[in-house]
């Protein structure tokens, strides 16, 4: 290696080490040299400009100390809570998670009262209540889009276009932010007396002897649905079908099977009615009338068995007690090689 060569490759690698620029004020320093190699005569002197950018990057980053945070006063025609609370005594709604400061996500972190209502400047002023925005006297969808300004994620992520949007039922409709009485602040009790407001005939049906266990308190209507929408069907949380949702619990019945039964594969409800029943096992109907909706062509009697039959022992024993499962237990299906009658 030539001696030029040398000092060209020590000069450039003292250059990188050397010209380190540090950002004060827009002004850039060389920091410190460690040591350096002499340059032959006449040799042209090597920089290495500083970046665009790190001046930037590193004023923000070392720039003088921040001062204390300071609260960020009512805007345009925003009053303030604490005008809003000069004459509404809201006890309820500092009670529960939207009066929680310490989330950000939370009206009373923004502009309290007004994150829902609206700016209140010139109702305050008035007196005039149409001054003010109240969810209230707003159409279901229109109120609801209050809400999903903020309610929009998780189990909220599908309630623009779900059944109950669609069906002029908005978030006020079962909650309550300033009066609620059960719990996630709705307006009756419980879950299962909020949804009888409309759904009054499939909560009757919790009352049947043979039933889900909602009026138990074992489970709640929102253990199976999602009544701010869903992909799946009826509102369902799980899956994308009925049996994929039922079958979160009940997962020995999921399959597959070598022998499948053809309404299982199908869909639960064809044989079960998922509210209640007062027939055993929530079934829509009593063995073995249940199966004689589909098995009319068997070797078996394809009618109802009555009369004649009633008389004869052999055939008797069929109404009574388990009927058509008393032999074909494997009703959800069969891994056995000799399964195909679904026989226990």
């Amino acid at each position: 290696m030539t001696r030029s060569r040398f000092y060209l490759l020590a000069a450039s690698f003292t250059a990188m080490l050397v010209f380190t620029m540090v950002a004060t004020g827009g002004e850039a320093v060389v920091v410190a040299a460690p040591r350096s190699v002499p340059l032959p005569p006449n040799h042209p002197v090597i920089t290495t400009p500083a970046p665009a950018a790190v001046p930037t990057l590193l004023a923000q980053g070392r720039g003088a100390a921040p001062g204390p945070p300071v609260a960020a006063a009512p805007a345009g025609e925003y009053a303030g809570e604490e005008t809003c609370l000069a004459c509404h005594d809201d006890k309820g709604y500092k009670g529960t998670k939207h009066g929680l400061t310490l989330n950000e996500r939370t009206p009373a972190a923004t502009h309290g009262c007004e994150s829902c209502h609206g700016p209140g400047k010139a109702h305050a002023e008035s007196g005039d209540p149409a001054m003010i925005r109240n969810p209230k006297n707003m159409k279901p969808q229109e109120a609801s889009q209050i809400c999903a300004s903020c309610h929009n994620r998780s189990t909220h992520l599908l309630w623009d276009g779900s059944q109950h949007d669609n069906r002029n039922v908005g978030c006020v409709s079962c909650h309550s932010v300033h009066k609620p009485v059960g719990d996630h602040q709705l307006v009756k009790k419980t879950e299962m007396d909020t949804c009888a407001v409309c759904h009054q005939a499939i909560v009757n049906k919790h009352y049947r002897f043979s039933h889900m266990p909602v009026r138990e308190g074992a489970m709640q209507c929102s253990s199976c649905h999602n009544p701010h929408g869903s992909s799946n069907v009826k509102l369902l949380k799980a899956g994308t079908t009925i049996d994929e949702s039922c079958q979160t619990c009940h997962a020995d019945k999921r399959g597959p099977y070598l022998w499948e039964h053809a309404p299982v594969a199908e869909s639960c409800v064809t044989c079960h009615d998922p509210h209640g029943s007062n027939n055993e096992r929530m079934l829509v109907s009593r063995l073995p009338f249940l199966c004689q909706r589909c098995h009319v062509t068997s070797r078996h009697p394809p009618t109802v068995y009555e009369g004649y039959l009633l008389n004869n022992s052999s055939n008797g024993n069929k109404v009574s007690g388990r009927s058509c499962v008393v032999c074909h237990q494997m009703i959800h299906g069969s891994n056995a090689p000799s399964g195909q009658t679904l026989l226990r």
